[in-house]
């Protein structure tokens, strides 16, 4: 995989609406600007929108080869050294037929999202790019009062440092809590609970693999169409749900067809992430034992981990070597994410 160089103060990044193009729209633009004067100010970004970013959702819906085109522009300007999403949704496997994988390849840099930027973070891993799961603009960098610590934390030491990222320690506190998204709310602080910390639901020792996964519903998307890799070698897979919270039995049935096509037996471990307000959080537990069980699945399985459609969250940067630690109970980063 090609890493993309680092960020640095004064970098030139470019925002995009990939999916539903909220950012755009009157009543949600405040947040929008809030989370771009936030790059700017915390990181000395240089935010600039592609030509669609901020055309509306009716707009966005509307024209999926403009969004693809916001895409590879800005892949092609040399100026641009990162892509941020600005919010995920449910349609960006639209884009594919305009997609141009060489561009990708040829022009390596940071693509950061969420959710529904699963689909174009495939797209990053067939061109062979990191890419990196992790916050958008609009779910986190403008989140109420201020970046979560641990959110910013994991941003800085997965885009700005070419030190290696090491290991990934839980939150202490997370929230779920679903405030409307309206201006007057913007100071209002979010109800955080504490965390116990990883669930090691099975295994021993510890073992390396390459990270590959995403939100479990967009996966299913592209399933069958050129994104879908051939998982091969060592992989540690990452799932979440998000917050659609789909039936415990889609679930199962979803992690059947992983099983018996090979993706979960031959994954090296499994980790997932903490269920969107802990929405059937015994449920999923129950049908991730059932799987584990009819398919033999033997590898370390960790649940409850920091990543996802929770706040604060980590970044999962695809195609690094990481560790799973099961005597240690640890989650590490064996390499640097950025060049």
């Amino acid at each position: 995989m090609i890493k993309p160089k680092m960020l640095k103060p004064g970098d030139c990044i470019a925002t995009v609406s990939l999916s539903w193009g909220g950012a755009g729209d009157d009543e949600i633009m405040w947040r929008y600007q809030l989370g771009k004067k936030r790059l700017e100010s915390e990181y000395g970004l240089n935010v600039i929108e592609m030509e669609h970013t901020l055309k509306g959702s009716e707009f966005v819906y509307n024209n999926p080869e403009l969004r693809a085109k916001d895409l590879m522009d800005a892949f092609k300007n040399p100026e641009v050294k990162g892509i941020f999403s600005c919010i995920g949704g449910d349609d960006s496997i639209r884009l594919l037929p305009y997609i141009d994988f060489e561009v990708i390849r040829a022009n390596p840099k940071v693509f950061i999202g969420y959710s529904d930027s699963t689909v174009t973070h495939l797209m990053c891993y067939k061109a062979g790019l990191t890419s990196y799961y992790g916050p958008s603009v609009l779910a986190e960098f403008a989140e109420n009062v201020q970046i979560f610590d641990y959110t910013n934390e994991s941003v800085k030491r997965t885009l700005f440092s070419t030190d290696i990222i090491g290991e990934i320690k839980p939150y202490t506190k997370w929230t779920s809590e679903r405030i409307k998204w309206l201006e007057e709310n913007k100071n209002t602080q979010k109800l955080m609970v504490k965390h116990l910390g990883y669930e090691f639901l099975q295994g021993s020792g510890k073992v390396s693999g390459k990270l590959f996964g995403g939100c479990i519903e967009v996966l299913e998307f592209a399933k069958e169409t050129k994104l879908w890799p051939t998982l091969a070698g060592d992989i540690i897979l990452f799932f979440e749900t998000s917050e659609d919270m789909p039936h415990p039995d889609q679930l199962l049935y979803w992690l059947r067809n992983y099983a018996i096509t090979g993706v979960l037996v031959n994954a090296k471990a499994i980790l997932f992430g903490k269920p969107c307000e802990e929405k059937y959080k015994d449920e999923y537990r129950e049908v991730i034992v059932k799987v584990v069980k009819e398919f033999k699945i033997t590898c370390p399985i960790v649940l409850d981990m920091c990543f996802g459609h929770n706040e604060p969250m980590h970044i999962m940067p695809y195609g690094l070597l990481a560790e799973v630690n099961c005597d240690n109970r640890t989650f590490t980063i064996l390499e640097s994410a950025v060049s």
